[in-house]
Parts: structure tokens; sequence; C-alpha cells
């Protein structure tokens, strides 16, 4: 069954892609959801049309998200976590933190927008993932600090 996507999600596309799923899927929660409507001829001649009007907007919002990423650069961020005597962390650093002390810095990104290559338990420096836009990411290093 294919779907036309009214939103992002994560793992199976972007927000007016075609994308095909299990009936089932599609039938009972994307399409109920307002996550996706029915790519037939009517909406798929919608969809084109949508698209060029938005193709301009598209550029826009690509632009401004490479200008994040520009101004981002190479910063290095230090989060606070409070610490067992073996090292390890109360819990784990969550991509709100990250999200917190990019706004400290005066950047605005969505904190599920942020994903991390591993699990971040104990003190150390750690990569995450920063998904500003479809064809925009950009890597952040932090590292955590002792409270």
């Amino acid at each position: 069954m294919e779907v036309i996507l009214k939103d992002d999600i994560k793992g199976l596309g972007y927000k007016n892609d075609v994308v095909t799923v299990k009936p089932g899927y599609g039938r009972n929660y994307l399409i109920p959801q307002g996550l996706a409507i029915l790519a037939n001829k009517s909406n798929r001649k919608v969809l084109e049309e949508n698209m060029k009007q938005a193709a301009h907007k598209a550029d826009k919002i690509r632009k401004d998200a490479e200008d994040i990423a520009t101004a981002i650069g190479e910063t290095k961020l230090q989060i606070p976590a409070k610490v067992g005597e073996s090292g390890k962390i109360f819990g784990a650093v969550t991509p709100l933190q990250i999200a917190d002390a990019l706004k400290e810095k005066g950047y605005e990104v969505d904190r599920r927008k942020i994903s991390f290559d591993s699990e971040v338990k104990s003190l150390g420096e750690y990569t995450a993932t920063l998904l500003l836009h479809r064809d925009v990411h950009h890597t952040l290093n932090f590292e955590v600090v002792a409270e």
C-alpha cells in the first residue's frame, strides 16, 4: 500500500514522501492518526502542485539549517552530571540536556532531532548527531563532566 506522509516519521520517511507500507500499518495507524494519506491519483496531483509551490520555501529552510550547522561548527559542550564513585553517572544523558545546553549557547534545536551514537552513561567524550534538515546532518562533540 502506498501512502503520502504528512509529517516526518523516524525510520519511515519525510514529509511529502510517497512510501510503501504494509496495508494494516497504513490503514490502522498512519491514516487514522493523520500522519499519512492514501497515495491515489488525485492526492498525487495535489502533492505535485504543493511541492512546486513549496520548493522556494524549502530552499530557504535548508539554507537556514545549513547556517545553524555552520554556526554550531566545532562547538564543544560540557554536560554536567551527578557521578557515583565508580565514574558512572546516575541515569543517562538525554537529548533534552543537549538541547538545553545548545539553547544556552543561543542555538535552537529540537530535542527530537538529536540522536546519540552510543548510550551516554559514564564520564567522557561523546558525539551526537543533529538532524537539522533531511539533507543537513551535523555531528556535535560533547563531554560529560562531574557536577
